[in-house]
């Protein structure tokens, strides 16, 4: 990763000095970077992400919005600021889908599984009517007490705090829901260019890290169809 790192820097700087004119060949072009392995990323189980929903406290105001958070970032695989970007003018209740605002402003219909739909129509009919909306912020879902619009930190402090109640040790992320849903999905049998469009992810190669399988899976394998386990 160093190394890449500097020679990124290395052939950047040849190539302003190119478009500056102040050379009339790149010696960088010579360089090879090295090739970056792919980190898996972080992920939950269902009981994890039970354990998260399980430990917001519904009885406070927030609690049921955080409810919906978790559920739309789980069962949507959002992105932390496609949820805090959601409007109310894109839900679409009675066909499941809700139009989502991706990255280079990309749009993209996603599915939306009952359970979260429910909670966000229990959090917008019980919970957000009773704010005091600020101008502008009427269409948002999520708001936070003031009656503007939950920040990309509010969520992920959210993550962190759920995190730290019910004791889970993994360094997990609003990004970590969004792994998990793609993981059970693939893992689940889901097709992969379905999990590309539901992701918004330009390229399948991007999607393809999801196709990785948990330990438990592999050993089972081999302790089913090897002749020596």
């Amino acid at each position: 990763n160093t190394q890449a790192r500097v020679i990124s820097g290395i052939k950047a700087f040849f190539t302003y000095l190119m478009q500056e004119e102040m050379i009339q060949d790149d010696p960088s072009t010579l360089l090879a970077a090295p090739e970056l392995t792919r980190k898996l990323p972080d992920t939950l189980n269902i009981n994890e992400i039970n354990q998260l929903i399980d430990a917001i406290d519904a009885s406070k105001p927030e609690g049921m919005r955080n409810k919906a958070i978790i559920e739309v970032l789980y069962g949507c695989g959002l992105r932390v600021t496609e949820l805090v970007e959601l409007r109310i003018s894109n839900i679409y209740a009675a066909t499941e889908f809700i139009k989502v605002l991706g990255k280079g402003n990309k749009e993209r219909l996603v599915p939306i599984g009952a359970t979260a739909l429910n909670l966000v129509e229990i959090y917008l009919e019980q919970v957000r009517v009773h704010l005091n909306i600020k101008k502008g912020h009427e269409d948002f879902i999520f708001l936070n007490r003031s009656g503007s619009k939950l920040s990309r930190i509010s969520v992920f402090n959210l993550i962190k705090s759920l995190a730290i109640t019910t004791g889970i040790h993994k360094n997990i992320s609003p990004h970590t829901l969004r792994h998990s849903f793609a993981t059970h999905l693939i893992e689940g049998g889901a097709d992969l260019r379905a999990v590309q469009e539901m992701l918004g992810h330009a390229s399948i190669t991007t999607t393809e890290i999801y196709t990785h399988l948990d330990r438990d899976y592999l050993k089972s394998v081999i302790t089913q169809f090897h002749p020596r386990s």
